[in-house]
């Protein structure tokens, strides 16, 4: 932990350089002690807003002086406590580096500073007809979901932060700026140091910009809904759509549990029945012929009340349901926030992991809805518990860690999208095996004193 001594001589030189940019008061770090997760809230010693990446270096050389831990701040809407502060320390709020620095049309691509958010760039951009695909969900910050290599719904049809992250800047943990990729398409020159900041989550540096690639609007997109009498049929209709190359950018899937939270939520009308919810974008022609083959696939494994719509108020209603997910979830017992978990595997193995995450999931003692991504066999479970109720959270993580064990039976990984944070160390250790040791050996490398987003991803001496 922290050394109150180090912190106050911190605070000392960053005031000197940052002035009112430096808090300590308890309601500026208890904003900064949690994401929406269940962890258990911890605050950072300090606070402070940085808006140049000469302020970040300057931050960053400071607390490796005092040896004062740092824990780079997006919008706090992660899900596995990566930006909880363990070990105390400093925390960089980047909100205030919200620039967006350079749009290109023609090569389609964009560089941001790392605060601004995704709703942001898509308003700044599309007067030139383009967009940034990647979907969280949350309106998170660039910077955040290039940390915690985020993706969501849309990622069957146009990638993760992994394959739209071009290049970033960086702050290192000894405070250099470091420029990393290109805005060519490809390139063989040297390690791929994106990559490996991408996802690194906080722990090898701080990202401060980050080069993304866009995309052209869609002439036409149409959203459907289509109800199933079990989730094996849901399953196997999505693994048809897929199998038979139709061009779906977005394929989820609801249980009936999430089904009916939502309509209880967002007052809507859905049959509470397994869902699926597509969407397709592209030519009016192509988009047709998508939404009648779709249409086809899922009546041969009973689907029903297939609806599909076009117009962007239209889209929004259909979508509803899934768009509210995880705050239907919330609502189900009124809980402040809830056991989420999520795990990924091949396509071909998506219906024994669902159906078998579908059956423990109605075992539990309590509401446990099962939704996600099945365009790239990404899934969620919300185990709706008491946070402090300690027999309930004992049995959502024993569900979590028997979720994960058959996603690694299944040539699966821990975690899709969420990241490791707090939440998945131990997840981590049982995927990685030996490789963990050369992930930290990087870690040890770039980061000897362990100061970097300490007690994330990696367990650390202390944990």
């Amino acid at each position: 932990m922290s050394n109150q001594t180090d912190v106050d001589s911190v605070a000392v030189r960053l005031r000197e350089q940052l002035g009112e940019r430096v808090s300590a008061s308890p309601e500026d770090r208890g904003e900064h002690a949690h994401d929406v997760s269940y962890h258990t809230h911890q605050p950072p010693d300090l606070v402070v807003w940085p808006e140049t990446d000469e302020e970040v270096s300057f931050v960053v050389r400071t607390c490796v002086d005092a040896r004062v831990p740092m824990i780079p701040f997006g919008t706090g809407t992660a899900v596995e406590g990566g930006v909880i502060a363990t070990h105390g320390g400093v925390t960089l709020d980047l909100r205030r580096m919200n620039d967006v620095l350079r749009v290109d049309p023609l090569n389609r691509d964009a560089t941001v500073q790392a605060g601004v958010t995704r709703f942001q760039l898509n308003d700044h951009v599309a007067e030139h007809g383009l967009y940034f695909p990647v979907d969280p969900g949350a309106d998170a910050s660039l910077g955040g979901m290039a940390a915690t290599r985020a993706s969501g719904a849309s990622a069957v049809g146009y990638g993760t932060m992994r394959e739209n992250v071009l290049g970033l800047k960086a702050v290192m943990p000894d405070g250099s700026v470091v420029e990393t990729g290109t805005r060519a398409r490809k390139s063989s020159a040297g390690y791929d140091l994106t990559r490996l900041l991408v996802g690194s989550e906080g722990t090898l540096g701080v990202i401060t910009e980050v080069t993304l690639r866009l995309t052209r609007k869609p002439r036409c997109t149409s959203a459907a809904v289509c109800a199933f009498d079990s989730i094996d049929a849901t399953v196997a209709a999505a693994f048809d759509v897929l199998d038979t190359g139709v061009r779906v950018t977005r394929l989820e899937l609801l249980d009936e549990v999430m089904i009916e939270a939502a309509n209880q939520y967002s007052r809507l009308e859905n049959d509470v029945t397994p869902t699926l919810f597509l969407e397709f974008h592209g030519s009016e022609t192509a988009v047709a012929e998508s939404s009648r083959l779709a249409e086809e696939l899922a009546g041969r494994h009973g689907g029903r009340g297939f609806r599909w719509a076009t117009e962007q108020a239209d889209r929004d209603r259909l979508w509803r349901a899934r768009y509210d997910c995880y705050f239907a979830c919330l609502a189900i017992r009124d809980v402040p926030a809830a056991y989420g978990t999520d795990v990924c595997v091949p396509i071909s193995n998506l219906a024994e992991a669902v159906v078998t995450a579908k059956r423990w999931a109605d075992e539990l003692p309590f509401p446990a809805p099962v939704f996600g991504h099945v365009g790239d066999g990404n899934f969620h479970v919300i185990c709706v518990v008491d946070p402090n109720a300690p027999v309930e959270l004992a049995a959502a993580r024993a569900f979590g860690d028997r979720l994960v064990d058959l996603a690694l039976r299944l040539d699966g990984t821990c975690t899709g999208e969420h990241g490791i944070g707090l939440g998945k160390r131990d997840a981590l250790a049982r995927e990685a095996g030996p490789a963990l040791d050369v992930m930290r050996t990087i870690k040890r490398a770039l980061d000897p004193y362990g100061l970097m987003n300490p007690g994330k991803v990696l367990r650390g001496g202390d944990d």
